[in-house]
C-alpha cells in the first residue's frame, strides 16, 4: 500500500518518498516528521500537503490524493502533550479528512493488515517493530539537529503499546510511556542497562509515581464545562491541582442536597400527623438508612478514585454493568424526578403563600377545588421546567453561580425557625385559630371568628354566620346543625415551648381522606353536619399512615451522594468524602430530630396538621413559627426549591450520558453525545420529557414515594456493594476508610429493602420490576465490561467453592450428564472445518452439563502463540453462532495425536471434566497417502478408551440438521448389541429434548442369536424403558447363522491386502493412486456379483451354503494387470489368505449392515467402534446417511431409581 507525497523543500530540491505495506495483523502507526527537519517558519513551502492515496484497495476505501496538510513548528518549540493518537477506524481511507493534525506529525492511520513494510525515499531510513498492534516511525536519517536524539525515542514517545522484546504478545501497560526516553539512552549505558529492554515498553518507577500524584480520569466536571463556554480552556494550558477541602467540597454540597422541600412543606404535617415519637422513628429510620448507605459508599469511595458518575460509577465497577446499569438508571429517574418534586415544591410555594391570585384555574364550587389546583400545578409546572431546562441548557456557570446563593437561603431559613422556636418561649407569634366545637375551621373565607358580633348595641350576623346559615340575618332554619349546636372558639395557633403543648402532640393522628381537623381536647356536641359546608373546616386532602409518612419524608435525607461526585476537585477525596458526608448526614438528622421536637412542642396540634395552612390564614405553618418574619421562610424556601430543581436537571443529564458512554445499554448511546463543550443536550432534553411525566401527576406526595423507591434501590446496591466486596476480602478490596463491617453494609440493605415495601409495595414492587428488566437487557445484549466487579469476584468464589465442594470421583448415577469435550478440525485459514460438531453438541443442551471445545495447532507454542489466539477467537465466534454455551482451549503441540491426548487428559478442572469426547470422523482416510489421517483418530480413541471416557463419533457431520432445521417426523434408531451402561438411551432423549428432534420418534433394536427368545427379549427391554422412563418403540432383530459370503471374504482380504500394501511396499504416488483405483474397482465389481449371489440364494429355499465366486484367475481377468511387473512382496499378497478373526468381524459388519440399512436408512443412527474397526466401521454404515457412533464410557448412566 503506497503512501506518497511531496516532502518538505530542503535545499532547493523537493523529494519523493514512498511507503509500502504488505501483509496481515492489525496495525496502528503514523509517519513522524522532525521539526528541525523543515527550512523553517518563514518558509512557506515548508508547510507542503501530504496526499494520501490507496492503490490496492486494501482497508476499505479511499481515494487517492486526499489532501492534508501537515504544519511543522520552529525548531525551537519543546515536544509536548501526545500529539498524535492512533484512531480505531479499521476504514482509514475515508477518515483521513476528519482527523485533527496536529504539530508533528505529517500522516497517520490504522491498517487492517501489515507485518512487513519498507520505506524508500530520498535521505530517509525507516525504524519499525513488526509487532501486532505496534507503531512505526519514519525518519530523516541525515537530520543532525534533531531534538530526539534517537529514533527509538521517537518511537517510545508515541508508540506506547510498541515492544522491543522478543515479539511474543503481552498485556500493553495501563500507564502511559516515559518521557524520559526523550533524553536519550544514556541511562541504557550506566545504572539501567539490564532493564534497557523492559524499560522501552515500561515507565522507570519515578516517572511512574510522577504521574500517578497527579492522576485523574475523571469526565469534564461543571468547572470544566464553565470554563469551556468562556473560551479559558485555550489560555489555560496547565491543568490546576485540586483544592477543594472537606467543607467546600463535600460538606456544604451534601447539605444543600439533603435539605429540601419536605423540610419547609412537609415536616409540621408529618409531626402533627403521626406525633412526635412516631415522627422521631421515621426521622431516625431514615436517617440510619442513609448513614449506612454513607459509611459503605466511604468504603467504597475511598477504594480508589471515583470518577464523575457517583453512586453509578461506584454501583457498576463494583456490581458489575447490569446491576450498574439497572441502578445507574434509576438512581438516574430518581434524579429527575427530585427534579419534578422541587418543581412541584415551589409552585406549591408560590401559588399558595406567595401569589394566590397568580392561579390560572379556579374552583366552580366546593368539589373542584383539588382539580383546580392540580391543574394549576400542571400549567405552572410545565412553564418553571421550560425555563429551568432552558437556563441549563445555556450555560451550566449560570447554575453553578447561584449555587452558593440558593445554598445561604436554605442556612438562614433554618436559623430562623430556630430562631422563631426561641422567641416562642417568651413571646409567642400571633397565629390565631378559630375552632367550631372541636373542628377547625379554614379563615381564608373569613376575617372574625365568632357566630355574631354587636355592632351599634345590635347583635348582627358575621361572615361565618352567613357561610353555614346561607342568610345574612339571624334566622336559623337553613343554619348547619352542627354550627347551631357548636360553639365557636379562638385558640392560639403557635403557644410556644413554654406551654403544654408537647404533649398533647406526642401522639398520633391518622385521618382519612376528607376527614376534618379536630382538636380533641375542646368539647363538641356531635351534630350531623351538611356536606356542603365541609369546605369551610380544615380537612385532610389524602389518607394517612406511618408507610405513607416514611415514603414522603424519604426524598428529605437524599441528596448524600453529592460529595462523591465532586472527588476530582478534592485535594484529599479520600480523606474529605467520608468526614464530609458522615458529617453533612450527622447534621442534617439532628436539625430534623430537633425541628421535630421544636414543631412538637411550639405549635398547635390541629395547626401542625394543617398542610396548607388553611387555619392560620392561608400562611406557612413553619413560617408561623419563624423569626423575624414568615417570609424568611416562604422567600427562602422558595429560591432554595428552584435552586435544588436546578441542581438536579443538571445532574441527571450527566449521569445519563456517563451510563451511555458506558456503551452498556446501546439505545442510550445516542445520549452520550452533546455540544462541543461536552455539554449532555440530548441528555437534557430526555430529563426534561420524564420530569414533565412527573409534573403531570401535580401531586408532591404522590411525586415523592417514587423518588424513594429509586433513591431506595440505588442506596441497597451501594450497601450491598460494599458487603459482596467485603466478604469475598479480593486483594483489591483495600479502603481507606476503616470504620465499616459487612454487617452493617447488611442491616444497611434490609432497612432499604425494608423501606420500600413498607412506604409503597406496589411501587417497590414496579421498581424492582424495571430494574429487572434493564438488568436482563444489559444480560441479552452482552454487556463485554470487565470492570473488576464484585459480581464476578463472587462467580468466582462461588466457583471455587462449589469446585472444592465437587468430589473429584465419578458422579452418581442419578448426577451424570454428559460433559463434552468436543475436538475440532481446523483448516489452513484457521477456520472451524466442521462447524455442524458445534451444532450436534448444542442439541445436547438439555444434559446441562459441561461443553469444553477443544483444537490443535500443530507447531511450536512460541512461534504459533498468535495463530492459537487467533484460532481461539474464531472458535468462541463459531460457539456463538452455533449457541453452545462453553469454554474454548487451542493448544499446540509438535504433533496433531499428542495435542489431542493433551486436550484429553487435561481438560476441565477438578470435579469439572469432561466424561464424554466428540470426535469427527476422518474423512477420506482410504485415499489419504498419510498413515496419520486414520492414524490420529485411533489414537485419540485409544487415549479415549484408557481415560474411561464415553466417545461420539458423528459420521457424514455434513447430513446432519443445523438448528434452524426441523423434522417433522422421522425417528432416532437406537441399535443396541453391547450394553455401554445406557448411553445409547440417554443421547437420544436429550437430542428429542431440543426442537430440531422434538417431533422424532425413538426405535430401539437389539439384535438376537438363534438360541435367544426374541419374544421375551422384546417383553423385558419393554419393562426396561417403562422403567427408565423412556418413550420408545422396540425391536428384536434375529441374526441367523450362515457361511461367511464371498463378498464377506473378499471384502476382509482387501482391507488386509491395502494395509500390507502400503506397510511393506515403498511405492511411489502414482503406484498408490493406481492401487487405491483398483482396490475400489474391484470392490464396486464384487459387490454386484455378491448382491446377485445373494438373490439367487434367498430364492433356493433351504439353501445352507453359499457357493465360493472368487478365484484369483477371476481377480486376475477383472482388472487387467499383470502382477509380474510387481516387486516380489507384492506378488506374495496375491497369495495370502486372511485371517479368520477378521473375517469374523467383517462378517458381523456385513449382515448388520444389511439389517441396518433396511431398517434404519432413513433414521438418526447410533453405534460403536474401536482400532482397526475403520473397515469394520465403513463397511457397518455404508449407505447411511446421519451415524452417531457411540462408545460407552464403562460405567452406568441411567438408572431405574428415583
Amino acid at each position: 500500500m503506497p503512501l506518497r507525497g511531496p516532502r518538505a523543500v530542503h535545499g532547493g530540491a523537493a523529494s519523493r518518498w514512498t511507503l509500502t505495506m504488505a501483509g496481515d495483523g492489525a496495525f496502528c502507526g503514523f509517519i513522524y516528521v522532525e521539526g528541525s527537519t523543515w527550512a523553517g517558519p518563514e518558509d512557506t513551502e515548508a508547510l507542503a500537503p501530504v496526499s494520501l492515496g490507496i492503490t490496492n484497495g486494501i482497508g476499505g476505501g479511499g481515494s487517492e490524493g486526499e489532501q492534508m496538510r501537515a504544519t511543522p513548528l520552529p525548531e525551537a518549540t519543546p515536544l509536548g502533550g501526545s500529539t498524535c493518537r492512533c484512531p480505531s477506524q479499521r476504514v482509514w481511507g475515508l477518515q483521513v479528512g476528519s482527523l485533527r493534525w496536529r504539530e508533528w506529525c505529517a500522516a497517520f492511520w490504522t491498517l487492517a493488515t501489515l507485518p512487513s513494510l519498507a520505506l524508500q525515499g530520498d535521505g530517509w531510513d525507516l525504524m519499525g517493530r513488526l509487532r501486532q498492534r505496534r507503531c512505526f516511525v519514519g525518519w530523516p536519517a541525515r537530520s543532525q539537529q534533531s531534538s530526539l536524539r534517537a529514533p527509538e525515542a521517537a518511537l517510545t514517545r508515541f508508540c506506547p503499546s510498541l515492544s522491543a522484546g522478543h515479539g511474543n504478545h503481552r498485556e500493553n501497560s495501563p500507564f502511559l510511556c516515559p518521557l524520559e526516553a526523550s533524553r536519550g539512552n544514556e541511562y541504557y549505558d550506566r545504572n539501567l542497562a539490564l532493564f534497557e529492554e523492559e524499560l522501552d515498553i515500561r515507565p522507570k518507577v519515578s516517572s511512574l509515581l510522577g504521574k500517578l500524584v497527579s492522576y485523574t480520569n475523571l469526565t469534564q466536571g461543571a468547572k470544566e464545562h464553565e470554563e469551556a463556554e468562556s473560551g479559558e480552556v485555550a489560555r489555560r494550558r496547565t491543568a490546576k491541582a485540586p483544592s477543594m477541602g472537606t467543607l467546600m467540597g463535600v460538606y456544604l454540597p451534601c447539605l444543600q442536597n439533603i435539605f429540601g422541600v419536605i423540610l419547609f412543606l412537609r415536616l409540621t404535617w408529618m409531626v402533627g400527623t403521626a406525633g412526635v415519637l412516631q415522627a422521631l422513628l421515621i426521622v431516625l429510620i431514615c436517617c440510619c438508612c442513609t448513614l449506612l448507605t454513607a459509611i459503605s459508599m466511604s468504603a467504597i469511595a475511598t477504594n480508589g478514585v471515583v470518577p464523575a458518575g457517583g453512586s453509578y460509577f461506584m454501583i457498576s465497577r463494583s456490581l458489575g454493568p447490569e446491576f450498574g446499569g439497572a441502578v445507574g438508571l434509576c438512581f438516574y429517574l430518581g434524579t429527575t424526578f427530585a427534579a419534578a418534586m422541587y418543581i412541584l415544591g415551589a409552585i406549591e410555594i408560590l401559588l399558595t403563600y406567595i401569589a394566590p391570585p397568580a392561579a390560572i384555574f379556579h374552583p366552580t364550587d366546593t368539589h373542584d377545588s383539588s382539580s383546580a389546583t392540580l391543574n394549576n400545578m400542571r400549567v405552572y409546572g410545565t412553564i418553571f421546567l421550560t425555563f429551568m431546562t432552558l437556563v441549563v441548557f445555556v450555560g451550566v456557570k449560570y447554575v453553578n453561580k447561584f449555587a452558593s446563593l440558593f445554598l445561604a437561603c436554605v442556612i438562614i431559613s433554618i436559623l430562623s425557625i430556630y430562631a422563631g422556636g426561641i422567641k416562642s418561649i417568651f413571646d409567642p407569634p400571633v397565629f390565631p385559630v378559630c375552632m367550631l366545637g372541636n373542628r377547625t375551621l379554614s379563615r381564608d373565607q373569613f376575617d372574625i371568628c365568632a357566630k355574631t358580633v354587636t355592632v351599634d348595641n345590635e347583635t348582627v350576623a358575621t361572615r361565618l354566620w352567613s357561610l353555614f346559615c346561607h342568610s345574612s340575618n339571624l334566622t336559623t332554619d337553613s343554619c348547619d346543625p352542627y354550627f347551631l349546636l357548636n360553639n365557636v372558639t379562638e385558640i392560639p395557633g403557635i403557644p410556644g415551648a413554654a406551654a403544654s403543648v408537647l404533649q398533647e402532640n406526642l401522639w398520633s393522628t391518622y385521618l382519612e381522606k376528607g376527614e376534618v381537623v379536630e382538636k380533641h381536647e375542646l368539647p363538641s356536641t356531635d351534630a350531623l353536619g351538611l356536606k356542603e359546608n365541609l369546605a369551610l373546616y380544615v380537612v385532610a386532602d389524602i389518607a394517612t399512615s406511618f408507610t405513607v409518612l416514611v415514603g414522603i419524608f424519604f426524598p428529605s435525607v437524599t441528596g448524600i451522594m453529592a460529595g462523591s461526585n465532586r472527588s476530582g476537585d478534592l485535594r484529599d477525596a479520600q480523606k474529605s468524602i467520608p468526614v464530609g458526608t458522615i458529617l453533612a448526614i450527622v447534621t442534617t438528622s439532628l436539625v430534623y430530630f430537633s425541628s421535630v421536637v421544636l414543631f412538637g412542642a411550639c405549635i398547635e396540634g390541629v395547626v401542625l396538621r394543617d398542610k396548607y395552612g388553611d387555619g392560620v390564614s392561608r400562611n406557612l405553618v413553619v413560617g408561623t413559627l419563624a423569626w423575624p418574619s414568615p417570609w424568611v421562610i416562604v422567600i427562602g424556601s422558595f429560591f432554595s426549591t428552584c435552586g435544588a430543581g436546578l441542581q438536579s436537571l443538571t445532574g441527571a443529564p450527566r449521569l445519563l450520558q456517563a451510563i451511555a458512554k458506558d456503551n452498556i445499554i446501546p439505545f442510550l448511546r445516542v445520549f452520550g453525545h452533546g455540544k462541543a463543550n461536552g455539554e449532555p443536550t440530548w441528555a437534557l432534553l430526555l430529563t426534561a420529557l420524564i420530569a414533565e411525566l412527573g409534573i403531570l401527576i401535580a401531586s408532591l406526595d404522590m411525586v415523592a414515594p417514587i423518588l424513594s423507591m429509586f433513591f431506595l434501590m440505588c442506596y441497597l446496591f451501594v450497601n450491598l456493594a460494599c458487603a459482596v466486596q467485603t466478604l469475598l476480602r479480593t486483594p483489591n478490596w483495600r479502603p481507606r476508610f476503616k470504620y465499616y463491617h459487612w454487617a452493617l453494609s447488611f442491616l444497611g440493605m434490609s432497612l432499604c429493602l425494608t423501606l420500600m415495601f413498607v412506604s409503597s409495595w406496589y411501587y417497590a414492587l414496579v421498581a424492582m420490576l424495571i430494574a429487572g428488566m434493564i438488568y436482563k437487557y444489559i444480560e441479552y445484549q452482552g454487556a463485554e465490561k470487565e470492570w473488576g466487579d464484585g459480581i464476578r469476584g463472587l462467580s468466582l468464589s462461588a466457583a471455587r467453592y462449589a469446585l472444592l465442594r465437587l468430589e473429584e470421583g465419578p458422579p452418581h448415577t442419578k448426577n451424570w450428564r454428559p460433559q463434552l469435550l468436543v475436538l475440532l478440525k481446523l483448516d489452513e485459514d484457521l477456520h472451524v472445518k466442521y462447524p455442524r460438531l458445534l451444532t450436534f453438541a448444542s442439541q445436547l443442551k438439555a444434559g446441562k452439563g459441561l461443553t469444553i471445545v477443544g483444537s490443535v495447532i500443530q507447531g511450536s507454542f512460541l512461534e504459533s502463540y498468535g495463530e492459537a489466539q487467533a484460532a481461539e477467537q474464531t472458535i468462541k465466534n463459531m460457539m456463538e453462532i452455533e449457541k453452545v454455551k462453553g469454554f474454548c482451549q487451542v493448544v499446540v503441540a509438535n504433533k496433531v495425536r499428542e495435542g489431542l491426548a493433551h486436550l484429553i487428559q487435561s481438560c476441565g478442572l477438578g470435579g469439572m471434566r469432561h466424561n464424554s469426547v466428540v470426535l469427527g470422523w476422518p474423512y477420506g482416510w482410504r485415499q489419504s497417502e498419510d498413515p496419520r489421517a486414520w492414524k490420529t483418530f485411533i489414537d485419540t480413541v485409544r487415549c479415549t478408551t484408557a481415560a474411561h471416557l464415553a466417545l461420539l463419533v458423528p459420521k457424514n457431520i455434513a447430513f446432519y440438521p443445523s438448528n434452524h432445521e426441523r423434522y417433522l417426523e422421522g425417528h432416532i434408531d437406537v441399535w443396541w448389541i453391547v450394553h455401554d451402561g445406557g448411553m445409547l438411551m440417554l443421547l437420544p432423549f436429550l437430542l428429542r429434548q431440543h426442537k430440531v428432534w422434538r417431533k422424532c420418534r425413538m426405535r430401539i433394536f437389539t439384535v438376537a442369536q438363534m438360541d435367544d427368545n426374541s419374544i421375551q427379549m422384546k417383553k423385558d427391554l419393554a419393562v426396561f424403558l417403562y422403567h427408565l422412563r423412556l418413550e420408545a418403540e422396540v425391536e428384536v432383530v434375529e441374526m441367523h447363522n450362515s457361511d461367511i459370503s464371498a463378498y464377506t471374504y473378499e471384502r476382509t482380504l482387501m482391507m488386509e491386502q491395502r494395509s500390507q500394501m502400503l506397510r511393506q511396499m515403498r511405492l511411489t504416488k502414482t503406484e498408490r493412486e493406481r492401487e487405491a483405483q483398483l482396490v475400489k474397482d474391484r470392490h464396486s465389481a464384487l459387490r454386484l456379483e455378491s448382491l446377485y449371489s445373494d438373490e439367487e440364494d434367498e430364492s433356493a429355499a433351504g439353501t445352507d451354503k453359499i457357493q465360493m465366486t472368487w478365484t484369483r484367475d477371476k481377480y486376475m481377468a477383472a482388472e487387467h494387470w499383470d502382477p509380474s511387473h510387481a516387486p516380489d512382496n507384492f506378488r506374495e499378497l496375491v497369495h495370502i489368505k486372511p485371517d479368520q478373526s477378521n473375517v469374523r468381524r467383517m462378517h458381523t459388519a456385513v449382515k448388520l449392515n444389511e439389517v441396518i440399512v433396511t431398517r434404519s436408512h432413513d433414521a438418526r443412527l447410533n453405534s460403536e467402534g474401536d482400532e482397526n474397526y475403520m473397515e469394520f466401521l465403513e463397511v457397518l454404515t455404508e449407505g447411511l446417511e446421519r451415524v452417531l457412533l457411540v462408545r460407552g464410557g464403562g460405567r452406568e448412566v441411567i438408572t431405574i431409581y428415583s
